[in-house]
């Protein structure tokens, strides 16, 4: 399959760029610093440089002739959110320029907070835990939400939302649990290899297109 990943210098982007040339896949890696992506140069990986993700011509030439569109873009934190949001621009401009480039298939980063509340979490939780956690990110939810938005009212692409709890930096297992349009029941981390595991996946599962999948570990 021939993938292009933006985000490819985040962390679970990274992780998405190495398994998926691991997997015999040939990825093109979307970055603005090359330098940042520390992953070893090999004929089946191409580096593309595009300074402004919002720019749907741009995009063009990364997506012409790809089979496949994985998404690992996200603010790194709420206050850039809020003062510059990256996630929900960079996707209108994506989905955009694959359907000008005709390529159909999508997954893309989210986040669990988007998602119903798990059933069996506790009272506590459901009430106050989670509430607090979507107020003091407010501004980093509410970029995701438009780029979900974004990417379920347009035609022509078959997307999957992965919507992951907290992220660790610790080494995959190559396993999670899933739910679809749902989080997972006690899912309170994932590690992002494992999360960069699921983007993947999901890619050649029809079963997900059009919805929203919760992973946790």
């Amino acid at each position: 399959m021939k993938i292009t990943v933006f985000g490819a210098t985040g962390g679970v982007g990274r992780e998405v760029v190495r398994q998926a040339l691991a997997a015999g896949h040939e990825v093109t890696a979307v970055v603005r610093d090359p330098a940042r992506l520390d992953v070893p140069a090999q004929d089946r990986l191409r580096v593309a440089v595009v300074a402004d993700l919002t720019d749907e011509s741009a995009l063009l030439p990364v997506l012409a002739g790809r089979d496949a569109v994985v998404s690992a873009l996200g603010a790194a934190n709420n206050k850039q959110a809020r003062l510059t949001p990256v996630t929900g621009p960079a996707l209108r401009a994506v989905v955009a320029a694959m359907q000008r480039a005709g390529v159909e298939r999508l997954t893309a980063v989210s986040a669990a907070p988007l998602g119903p509340d798990a059933k069996g979490d506790g009272l506590l939780l459901r009430k106050v835990g989670y509430p607090l956690l979507r107020w003091a990110l407010r501004d980093l939810y509410a970029d995701l939400a438009v780029m979900e938005s974004v990417i379920a009212g347009v035609s022509g692409v078959r997307w999957t939302v992965v919507r992951p709890p907290r992220l660790l930096n610790r080494p995959g297992t190559g396993h999670y649990r899933r739910a679809l349009d749902a989080n997972v029941p006690g899912g309170r981390v994932i590690a992002r290899a494992d999360v960069a595991t699921a983007l993947l996946d999901l890619l050649s599962d029809p079963s997900t297109a059009g919805h929203a999948v919760g992973v946790a570990a």
